[in-house]
This record gives C-alpha cells, structure tokens and sequence, in this order.
C-alpha cells in the first residue's frame, strides 16, 4: 500500500532533509489540496507530520490537524512530538485513525506500551528510525536523529510484541530525503523476523523502480514524501506499481 506523506510547519507543506529543520523546502501553503489531490489519486491512507509539534508540543497545529482530517476522506496516521498520554488522546480525538509515536517510544518504552494496551494496537505505530553500524546493528536514533538511544531496534520490538504490537514505520536514516532507493534489504530482514509486524517503509523513494523494489521485500505499505511533491511519479502511478510489483 502506497501512504502519501505531508511535513506541516506553520500550517505549510515543507520537506527537511534528514531531519535537519535549518535545511526545509517549502512546497505548498496548502495542504488540504494537496491531500485532496492524493486522496483522488487513490490514496486510501495518508501519513501527516506536525513538524512544529514536534519541535514544541505548545505548538501544535491541532486547529490545522483537526481540518484537513474533517475535510479528507482518506484515513490519516499523525505524528510529531508525541510525548504523552494526552497527545495520543487529542489526536485520536481530532479523527486520527493512527498515531505516530517516535522517540517516546524509545526513551519510554513501558508507557508507551501501556497507551497501546489502553487505546489498542491498532491505533499506534511505532516510528522506528535507524542508523546501522559498521557491524550492521540497527541503532535507534531519538530527538529528531540528532542522537543515538543505545538501543537495537530488535531489543525494542521484544517490549512492545508483548502489549500487541502491529505497526513499526521504520527509516534508514541514511536514505531518508535522498532519492536514491530505499534499504530494501532492511525491510526483507525484519519483514521474515518479524511477521507479524505491518512493516511501514520509509525513506529515499525516488523512482517507480523504488516502489517496486520495496513491494517486494515483504513491507506491507511504503510512505511516500518527496518524491510525489517533486512530480517524479504520481500516487496513481505508485499505487499501479506497487500492485503489479
């Protein structure tokens, strides 16, 4: 399944190159047209990311948030900046079918499980974002990439497998905003070790050739950002690609 992703900062469709907020592209100051646009394209899911949410919770974009949700058929998954109990409830509570929760989740793990457990699985997913070492351990980065938690994503899965986990959005790092192919063999690994997981691929699309890549690598849906905004295919298209992958 292809998922459209929008960046919003100060209600605007901004793009930061691997998570750097001092290098953003502006794309859109409006955003509902360009969900609409996805939506009609076939898009049955949308990905949305309250960039200064998660640079500042007080400023979250809820007003904004809570509109394009009201006015978009499609389903959306929301994070940014997901720090409590409370966030997860007020999106959930805004029409999000989904919420994103990154670096809580792992500086966090016990609660978070709990918000799980509470608002059910179905309804979380976990954003797993990942540098991999000279020795290919998959470490989890935290606070916007900016730091390493110390943590394998495989001792972090073992927690949350145990409160239902469905969900995992995990990202190379190293390809994110890139544009040159996602780390297919990543998805193929988790995908066979952990099947019970919807694996949610994310980062460095920039062809159909990508798409198709990842189609077949046992991730069961692909987060597009960049690369629909830049023209270089349409959701149409990727969704085409994706089926007959």
């Amino acid at each position: 399944m292809i998922i459209p992703a929008l960046d919003l900062i100060d209600g605007k469709v901004v793009r930061l190159y691997q998570g750097d907020y001092a290098q953003k592209t502006v794309y859109s100051d409006d955003p509902q047209s360009q969900f609409t646009l996805y939506n009609e394209q076939g898009a049955n899911w949308l990905h949305l990311v309250d960039l200064d949410g998660a640079k500042d919770v007080t400023k979250r974009q809820l007003d904004v948030i809570a509109s394009l949700i009201a006015n978009t058929p499609a389903k959306i998954q929301i994070g940014g900046g997901v720090r409590s109990e409370q966030d997860v409830k007020d999106l959930l509570d805004a029409g999000a079918q989904r919420v994103v929760i990154g670096s809580t989740a792992v500086k966090e793990p016990v609660m978070v499980a709990g918000w799980m457990e509470k608002y059910g699985a179905e309804h979380i997913v976990l954003a797993l974002d990942i540098n991999i070492d000279g020795d290919g351990n998959k470490i989890v980065a935290v606070s916007g990439w900016q730091e390493a938690s110390g943590q394998t994503i495989e001792s972090l899965l073992e927690i949350y497998l145990a409160a239902g986990l469905k969900h995992v959005l995990c990202t190379d790092i190293s390809k994110d905003g890139t544009l040159t192919g996602s780390n297919v063999d990543l998805y193929k690994e988790l995908a066979v070790a952990y099947p019970q997981i919807a694996w949610q691929a994310s980062g460095g699309i920039g062809s159909l050739d990508d798409i198709a890549a990842v189609a077949r690598s046992g991730a069961t849906s692909m987060i597009v950002g960049r690369a629909l905004l830049e023209g270089k295919f349409t959701v149409k298209e990727a969704i085409i690609c994706w089926q007959n992958a």
